[in-house]
């Protein structure tokens, strides 16, 4: 650290020495100048005058911020700038003659500041000019000049860049510097007609987009990079469509607003091939409603957990309090968000505690301990296929564990509390969805029965990239050489990232008054088939032909369509503040419809079909499929 202020403080030091002496230079020249053509000139006085003039100078350029400037940014804004910081000084230096001459003139001071002619500051704002910029303008030329022996004696794959705006210019400079990117600036497209034919540091604009695979095969491209902020999801699609044509990989720039000093290019995610609109939500709002509580997340070191514990701590809580069962993940995340708060000096509250929510005994003691404001429900077994196999965990965690933390909540005074729920919930043909159901209608009766504590459900859709998606099975099939297995050619599914499913939740927090279950509009549904040749595709090869799908016909409990209401009528949604954000009309639960005593007393007695019998019992929406055993 004293190394990098030392270093600051010599640069500061050598551009002031710099300008000092150009400034002096500057008077020097136009003194002999002058004398040359017999004008008067005092060469003593200036002596005196000049040196006074370097300090007063040096002070108003610094006063500017001139000694701001990174000279490997140095463009026309700051010439400008400069020239006109001259003029004005220079400006304020002959009026100052003036004023001497009045107040000679006057009798008011003993001599006439005559060391240089007044018409002389004409050709001294001109030369300083010039002197100033000089140094400047050389070491950007000599930049430019490194910058072109660089670019010819680049090696690496032969790159086309998507942009030609100022993202493209990014690209471009970051491919010459970074050495640990293997490519080479080959050509530029873009949809501005009024680009095409020209050049942008060296390279060669065309243009549209659209003949991409022409420009592909006249170039011998062999990698693509999209410069283009917030570039259209179709499009996007397009240019992937056609780059596997010829087996070459896509990459992008992140959007304008993240590129500062450091440039990131990356590989294209899936999550930006979803064709889907952003959701907007009102992160004042959030911030009032997180600020100062105290939030326990539950399964905080899961996928939907994780992220939600990033996400609130940006808010500022009082507190924060992870409890998970695997010690790892919830590790895992404390050191993330210790080393993030670390990094960027500012103070984490934070614990973690090890157990299971269907601990009744352990669950109470963290509520003793921590007595939390908000509670985030998010321990769950979620994955379809295993709980079909192991009911009767299903239902101790999803349903008992739900139970638990919600009737503590109760019991120590939390304001609100929410369950993170799932599209399988409704219609259930699998125990997962089930007993998520079944939580629901927990959350329902622990509402009917409650004075202080606000609970509520969101319901969502599969959540891209996480633990147990498709999103990081395919990768692995792919990076495999496939076969990339999909269950059913029309199975279907509604997705969203993990940040967008967790901005939801925190809104609908929010909006809870109590008893509402969330549910989010989230557009058409995307098939399992098509998302794997995206995938596929973003890798560089071509679906079927590189990598094979198979189909492998649907896991147990699995259904083709999922669905985001119990009831399906339109008419039965009401709607939020949130144009994405619907609220499910619910109805009375009581104690006796949900059986915890028969859970409590029976359940480890079960087998896996009676647990099943039993859900169905109380879920009558649940239908399991008569091939799941």
């Amino acid at each position: 650290m004293e190394h990098k202020h030392t270093t600051k403080t010599t640069r500061f030091l050598k551009l002031i020495l710099i300008d000092a002496t150009m400034i002096a230079l500057t008077y020097v020249l136009a003194i002999f100048m002058f004398k040359a053509i017999e004008s008067p000139v005092d060469v003593n006085q200036a002596l005196i005058v000049v040196p006074i003039i370097i300090v007063y100078k040096i002070i108003v350029f610094y006063l500017f911020g001139f000694y701001k400037i990174l000279d490997r940014h140095f463009g026309f804004e700051d010439v400008a700038k400069i020239s006109l910081v001259i003029i004005f000084s220079n400006l304020i230096i002959v009026g100052v003659i003036f004023l001497f001459q009045h107040l000679e003139n006057i009798g008011v001071v003993p001599f006439y500041l005559n060391f240089m002619f007044k018409s002389a500051y004409f050709f001294i704002t001109i030369t300083e000019i010039v002197f100033i910029l000089f140094p400047k303008v050389v070491h950007r030329l000599i930049k430019l000049i490194q910058r072109t022996l660089e670019f010819r004696s680049l090696s690496g794959k032969r790159t086309l860049i998507i942009g030609a705006g100022l993202a493209g210019e990014y690209v471009i400079k970051e491919i010459i510097k970074n050495k640990q990117l293997d490519n080479v600036p080959i050509v530029i497209l873009d949809d501005n007609p009024d680009k095409f034919n020209k050049i942008l540091l060296g390279i060669n604009i065309y243009g549209p987009i659209s003949d991409l695979e022409a420009y592909i095969m006249k170039f011998h491209i062999e990698e693509i990079i999209v410069a283009i902020s917030d570039f259209p999801h179709k499009k996007l699609s397009d240019v992937i469509e056609s780059a596997t044509k010829f087996n070459i990989r896509v990459k992008k720039l992140l959007s304008i607003s993240d590129v500062d000093d450091k440039i990131h290019i990356t590989e294209v995610r899936i999550e930006d091939l979803l064709n889907r609109d952003e959701i907007s939500l009102d992160d004042d709002s959030i911030g009032d409603f997180i600020k100062d509580q105290t939030v326990l997340v539950t399964g905080g070191g899961g996928s939907i957990g994780s992220e939600l514990c990033r996400q609130i701590a940006q808010f500022s809580p009082k507190k924060l309090v992870i409890f998970d069962i695997y010690e790892n993940n919830a590790y895992d995340i404390q050191q993330e968000l210790l080393r993030k708060f670390v990094k960027a000096k500012k103070t984490l509250n934070l614990e973690v505690h090890i157990g299971s929510v269907y601990n009744y005994t352990r669950t109470k003691s963290i509520f003793e301990q921590v007595k939390p404001d908000l509670v985030f429900h998010a321990a769950a077994y979620k994955h379809v296929p295993l709980m079909e196999d192991s009911s009767v965990e299903a239902v101790r965690t999803n349903v008992l564990g739900t139970h638990n933390v919600a009737m503590l909540s109760q019991q120590y005074g939390v304001k609100k509390f929410v369950l993170v729920s799932s599209d399988k919930a409704v219609r259930s043909t699998n125990l997962m969805g089930a007993t998520k159901r079944y939580a629901e209608l927990v959350i329902q009766e622990q509402q009917s029965n409650s004075v202080y504590t606000k609970f509520s459900a969101v319901r969502f859709g599969n959540v891209l990239g996480s633990n147990g998606s498709v999103i990081p099975l395919f990768k692995k099939q792919i990076l495999d050489g496939g076969p990339v297995t999909v269950t059913h050619p029309e199975i279907t599914r509604y997705f969203m990232t993990i940040p967008e499913a967790v901005g939801l939740i925190l809104q609908c927090a929010v909006y809870a008054n109590g008893g509402e279950i969330f549910i989010l509009d989230m557009g058409e549904p995307v098939k399992i088939a098509d998302l794997a040749k995206k995938m596929i595709r973003l890798a560089g090869y071509i679906p079927n032909q590189d990598i094979n799908i198979v189909f492998t016909g649907l896991r147990p409990g699995e259904k083709l369509y999922e669905e985001l209401l119990v009831n399906g009528n339109s008419k039965e949604h009401i709607k939020t503040e949130n144009q994405k954000i619907f609220i499910e009309k619910q109805g009375l639960v009581e104690s006796k419809q949900l059986e915890y005593d028969t859970i409590i007393d029976s359940l480890d007695s079960m087998s896996n079909e009676e647990v099943k019998a039993f859900v169905q019992s109380v879920i009558k929406t649940y239908k399991p499929d008569p091939n799941n055993h």
